[in-house]
């Protein structure tokens, strides 16, 4: 029965392939409402299915199965691959820096997934996370203008690359309290956003942008502090 159990844990984790395959169905017909509504389906898998397959001990119990690779195919797919289509499919960038702009995307996300070394003994991402399904909800929600966008997107897939830690708000310690609190008000107005049809209020820009800042700056900030030299 323990089998089982276990099991049914990386049933949940592959179940993010099916939002992965609706999410792309999505783009692919310029739903965004629906894009967004998959995605964040997906990413609300990721966030839980790791702490309960620790919990359960899931590693141990099914030693042949890795929830590890698993989870990372799943994630390239959302995170990485699917937002990469999605900055094409949306005309976000005008041609060709829109393809440009995906090419990297894929690429950079494809070298990061591939780094053994991309979370550090704070269990912290070495690196930009590439979180691109965030970098791509940021784009629709406040639209830079072309230039502006290539160039922060290009420093985004090189921040992937460079020594600083961003914070995993579930497995990093350190102000977890306050991060998962900052998650939770993020995930709200993100709600709010996707099921007003991609129309964010004032309120809504607000809230994701500061609640955005945090979380991007709260790792490097957490990383600097603590390699400063005392004295």
């Amino acid at each position: 029965m323990q089998k089982q159990t276990a099991f049914l844990v990386h049933l949940l984790t592959a179940s993010g392939a099916a939002f992965a395959l609706l999410a792309t169905l999505a783009a692919s017909n310029g739903d965004w409402t629906a894009l967004f509504f998959w995605l964040l389906a997906a990413q609300f898998v990721d966030g839980i299915d790791g702490p309960i397959a620790r919990k359960m001990h899931v590693s141990t119990v099914l030693p042949h199965w890795s929830g590890n690779s698993l989870d990372f195919v799943i994630d390239y797919a959302t995170y990485v691959f699917i937002p990469a289509f999605a900055f094409v499919k949306a005309d976000l960038m005008p041609e060709p820096y829109g393809l440009v702009a995906a090419a990297i995307i894929v690429v950079t996300g494809g070298l990061y997934f591939a780094n053994d070394q991309m979370k550090a003994p704070s269990n912290a991402f070495r690196g930009f996370p590439a979180v691109w399904n965030g970098v791509l909800f940021y784009y629709f929600i406040f639209t830079p203008d072309p230039v502006t966008g290539f160039i922060v997107l290009v420093l985004l897939a090189a921040g992937q690359f460079v020594p600083i830690e961003f914070v995993h708000p579930v497995r990093v310690k350190s102000l977890r309290p306050l991060t998962l609190t900052i998650v939770a008000v993020w995930s709200v107005f993100a709600c709010h956003v996707v099921f007003n049809n991609m129309v964010p209020t004032s309120l809504d820009r607000i809230a994701l942008a500061i609640s955005g800042l945090y979380l991007f700056a709260i790792g490097p900030l957490l990383h600097f502090r603590r390699i400063r030299p005392q004295g």
